[in-house]
């Protein structure tokens, strides 16, 4: 599977240190890397389909200073969709009334009749693009029936929708990222961390210090504005267990075996 790291903050937080860590974990994760600095306009999106122990892009970027209060890490370990841009994370894509959303997946759908159709208008071949594609026609549905941009909690509601469509018997560890809001969401027990921060919140599938981290709620999507909770959803019982002879056959469905 894949390792997601996300930052939502009032003030910027320096890090490098993080990141240094974060990206060591790619020695086991090895089909990629990216990272979205969400506060700056426009937002920066890196990436590359190589392993980031590897990449001499990051290295030197790494070198220099990262400060941001809002930023979206992935390394990618494949379980669908080959080596290429087209499938390295994050996502990103523009609703209908403009709004830019950023998306980083860690986990594998299985099956989804809400998602089968974006196989055919996606860029690359992740189930991972699929739930930002779905995410945006609900956006643009609503805007269009209601003929006017969505509030937070009309956003809040279509997402947490979306994670309650798409969760039964598929994992779905998610960060996202709206321009205002920042949704978490997790299904597999001891795949997702948070730890408090002064400024804000920190959130990693391992922990990337020593203390002062706890595991993040199972079965729930909680939203933060600027490292504040603005909003707890309901908890759903889709909880995912790692099998791996399903996973076996997803590989050999995949490769048309």
């Amino acid at each position: 599977m894949c390792e997601l790291l996300g930052v939502t903050a009032k003030r910027k937080i320096l890090m490098n240190e993080l990141l240094v860590t974060f990206f060591s974990h790619s020695v086991d994760h090895r089909n990629g890397w990216g990272l979205a600095v969400l506060d700056t306009d426009p937002i920066t999106i890196e990436r590359e389909p190589v392993m980031a122990l590897t990449s001499l892009y990051l290295k030197d970027r790494l070198l220099g200073t990262i400060e941001t209060s809002k930023c979206i890490g992935h390394i990618r370990f494949a379980t669908i969709g080959g080596d290429n841009i087209g499938n390295t994370h994050p996502f990103a894509r523009y609703d209908i009334s403009g709004r830019q959303w950023v998306l980083a997946h860690n986990g594998t759908i299985f099956e989804s009749e809400a998602l089968a159709p974006y196989r055919f208008v996606q860029e690359g071949s992740t189930d991972s693009e699929r739930i930002l594609l779905y995410i945006i026609d609900r956006m643009g549905e609503t805007y269009r029936r209601k003929g006017d941009g969505l509030s937070a909690d009309e956003r809040i509601r279509i997402v947490e929708d979306t994670v309650q469509t798409i969760v039964p018997g598929n994992k779905v560890n998610l960060l996202i990222y709206d321009g205002e809001l920042f949704y978490v969401h997790k299904n597999e027990r001891g795949t997702l961390h948070q730890k408090e921060l002064e400024e804000g919140m920190l959130f990693s599938t391992q922990p990337l210090t020593q203390d002062g981290w706890k595991e993040f709620p199972q079965n729930q999507l909680m939203v933060y504005r600027d490292g504040d909770l603005v909003y707890a959803g309901k908890k759903h019982d889709n909880t995912y267990v790692h099998n791996e002879e399903r996973m076996k056959l997803l590989y050999l469905a995949y490769a048309g075996l």
